[in-house]
């Protein structure tokens, strides 16, 4: 069998990817980092879907970052983490819908779109490359009807109706989980974002 200086080949890349209980470390790692981002939120109903992002305080002079993005017309995103992979996921939804447009004159469905960022993220657990440190919450309309997707970095996604990441996301979960409806109007939907991320907030200044 082959070797390398430090063994056989291939000896030490399994141990770096993984940990002692089998988790993806370099995911883990990605994965704290989008908790120190900003708390994003993720609302679904029958009617419609929003899309809610903290923005955090900058330095002065300086503008803050673009939180909520069109995908296309039918498909909006917005994600947490580092926002240089945040808009590098971003322009990777963005290519997907235009190729699928110009291939089969018609706009992407919100599932298929999901699964290509995950396809695309999950490649970078494979090739020994940094994983992207952005979780994404995708939100649109097909012909199912008004979809919400989370993506994680590993590639895993979740379909439903509320989810919470970035900064705090449990304390901003549970909020959405008590007090959300399926017959919630735009407004409620609005005030019960705005609810979460407040209290988020307050509860940090108070700690």
């Amino acid at each position: 069998m082959a070797e390398a200086a430090g063994g056989p080949i291939g000896a030490g890349r399994y141990p770096y990817f993984y940990g002692p209980e089998g988790r993806l470390v370099l995911v883990d790692s990605a994965l704290e980092a989008v908790s120190r981002g900003s708390t994003t939120i993720g609302i679904k109903t029958a009617a419609f879907a929003l899309l809610a992002s903290h923005i955090k305080p900058v330095r002065p002079l300086i503008d803050p970052a673009e939180k909520i993005f069109a995908i296309d017309g039918h498909v909006g995103a917005t994600g947490s983490g580092y926002i240089g992979d945040i808009l590098q996921l971003i322009d990777e939804l963005r290519l997907e819908a235009q190729k699928h447009r110009l291939n089969f004159e018609s706009p992407i469905d919100v599932g298929s779109l999901t699964k290509h960022l995950g396809s695309f993220l999950h490649n970078y657990t494979v090739y020994a490359v940094r994983p992207q440190a952005a979780s994404v919450i995708i939100a649109g309309v097909d012909e199912i009807g008004v979809q919400l997707y989370q993506v994680d970095p590993s590639g895993t996604f979740f379909r439903g109706s509320g989810f919470a990441i970035g900064q705090s996301a449990d304390v901003a979960l549970d909020v959405l989980q008590r007090e959300y409806s399926a017959d919630m109007s735009v407004d409620q939907a609005v005030a019960l974002s705005n609810k979460a991320i407040s209290f988020i907030i307050t509860s940090s200044s108070l700690a």
